[in-house]
């Protein structure tokens, strides 16, 4: 796998194809992520619609619903949850342009953290194209508050992040990770984080029409002080690795990577979104730039 350090964009050489259940509609559905052009960003396609435009453009406007995942619509109505571990690969494996084909509302949760996402990119192999990456440089520092939730993002220049949870649960506790976002990290550490939740929510997010898909083979369930999955965790701090995997992806949908460095406390999906949003309404606070490698000199 050659890791990007060129600045160019990246697509994917063949098609990647997998199914799976998702973990909130327990739909079973196909996922087909296909090589894209430059400067295509990343697409999803709703395979099952074809009555009116099937097509959703990730942006940070495009997504509606941040409550329990990262769900976005198009214009025409068309909606798909649960995008975050997928867009946190494309961002750590610098995926700049694909195409995604999916046959139901919700991406598949898979074993509920990025491997098998990127062990299927890895699969497909890797194209460098010749158009830059565009990356966003935070410019001045940009907060979000909910309550005790909150969110930032300062300059830096590269991309930085540091996550921190406090759960009242002893098997969580206070957690924190603080690291550099790139593919050597992302495959070494975040990864294979898993999502995770609480035996107690269970009954009452199925009332509500969600967690159907969830079961001890694609989350980490935790019950009082105990957790539920037979094999245990698959690393130290997994929880709070799984929640800066999902403010990687969260955070992708911008389109282009950060140079900056990102501070979440208890933040999940909304509020990540919100720091999206506040980003996006503040354009003195950032820019676009290009990275060109730096050309050796001739002796």
């Amino acid at each position: 796998m050659p890791p990007r350090h060129d600045h160019r964009q990246r697509t994917i050489v063949a098609p990647a194809i997998c199914a799976g259940v998702g973990v909130h509609t327990g739909q079973r559905v196909r996922l087909a992520i296909r090589p894209a052009g430059e400067g295509t960003g990343i697409v999803f396609v709703r395979t099952d619609i074809t009555d009116r435009d099937n097509r959703i453009v990730v942006s940070g406007e495009a997504v509606v619903d941040a409550r329990l995942n990262t769900m976005i619509e198009n214009a025409a109505g068309v909606r798909l949850s649960t995008i975050e571990h997928l867009m946190a690969a494309f961002c750590a494996l610098g995926i700049s342009n694909v195409v995604v084909e999916v046959d139901g509302p919700e991406l598949p949760i898979l074993d509920g953290s990025a491997l098998p996402f990127v062990q299927l990119l890895d699969r497909a192999g890797f194209r460098r194209q010749a158009t830059p990456v565009r990356y966003i440089e935070i410019l001045e520092p940009i907060h979000v508050t909910d309550g005790d939730k909150h969110a930032a993002l300062y300059p830096c220049d590269r991309y930085e992040m540091r996550f921190e949870i406090d759960f009242a649960s002893a098997v969580i506790g206070n957690q924190v990770v603080d690291f550099v976002v790139d593919e050597e990290t992302f495959r070494a550490d975040i990864m294979a984080a898993r999502t995770f939740g609480f035996a107690h929510e269970v009954e009452a997010l199925r009332q509500a029409g969600l967690a159907r898909g969830g079961s001890l083979e694609n989350a980490v369930v935790i019950d009082g002080d105990d957790i539920l999955n037979p094999g245990g965790l698959r690393m130290e701090r997994e929880f709070v690795r799984h929640k800066a995997l999902d403010a990687i992806g969260d955070l992708y949908v911008l389109g282009a990577p950060l140079l900056g460095r990102y501070e979440g406390y208890k933040a999940g999906h909304a509020v990540n979104n919100a720091l999206v949003r506040a980003m996006l309404a503040a354009p003195h606070a950032w820019r676009e730039v290009v990275r060109e490698p730096e050309l050796a000199m001739a002796g």
